[in-house]
């Protein structure tokens, strides 16, 4: 308890511009934070339905009939769900045309699947960016802070008769703590980001494996 008073004894002595530093890093980290347990829901999420979807396409179920549930709830579809039913619309919307080739129309449900994913990866990506660069620029803000209250430390001494390391040890204790705070914003955001964003290409890669298995499905029951 002690040395959190002590702290906060540090940051209200500090210098205009070093609370500043740190009122901009707190902030930076509050925000990383809620971006950090919202995206671990999104992903979790994102996990369980493609799970999900991905069992039911397995289970024998008509894709037909499958597609017309989807399409007839008038919802947004997201992940596994929203290829399959990208794919399959142009599938079907180019197969009713009648003009074209099979092998026209299998690459026309490649293109919208195509696009479906980069869709869906790049919602999943939403916010990344920001811990990214919470993460790359918060110990640089932080060690700013921490040098100019070290010039504002030395500058005192101009007008002390005694120059010792007591004299500016508490200068430089505050101003020290912009690098901790720097540190203690970068830090979760750096782990986050290269955690969620591993879990998102194997997402991604579920996806593409998804896309080809059922490009292989529709080529065969064309030739078939």
């Amino acid at each position: 308890m002690q040395n959190e008073l002590h702290i906060l004894d540090l940051i209200m002595q500090a210098s205009w511009l070093v609370k500043g530093v740190m009122l901009l890093l707190l902030l930076a980290s509050v925000a990383s934070w809620v971006i950090i347990f919202r995206k671990r829901q999104i992903l979790n999420r994102a996990e369980k339905e493609a799970d999900t979807f991905e069992e039911k396409f397995w289970s024998g179920t008509d894709l037909t009939a499958m597609h017309e549930a989807i399409t007839g709830a008038h919802r947004k579809t997201d992940g596994m769900e929203r290829i399959f039913e990208s794919g399959f619309s142009e599938f079907l919307r180019m197969r009713d045309q009648g003009r074209m080739g099979p092998n026209a129309m299998v690459e026309g449900a490649q293109r919208s699947m195509r696009i479906a994913l980069t869709r869906e990866t790049e919602e999943l990506e939403f916010r990344l960016n920001f811990l990214a660069t919470v993460g790359s620029t918060s110990p640089y803000i932080g060690l700013f802070g921490t040098v100019w209250g070290i010039m504002h430390s030395f500058r005192g001494l101009a007008n002390a008769t005694q120059a010792t390391l007591a004299t500016v040890a508490p200068g430089i204790s505050e101003a020290l703590v912009a690098t901790a705070v720097g540190l203690a914003a970068a830090i979760p955001a750096v782990i986050a980001f290269n955690f969620y964003m591993s879990k998102i290409r194997t997402l991604e890669s579920e996806l593409i494996s998804f896309s080809a298995d059922f490009l292989n499905i529709l080529d065969r029951d064309i030739l078939r």
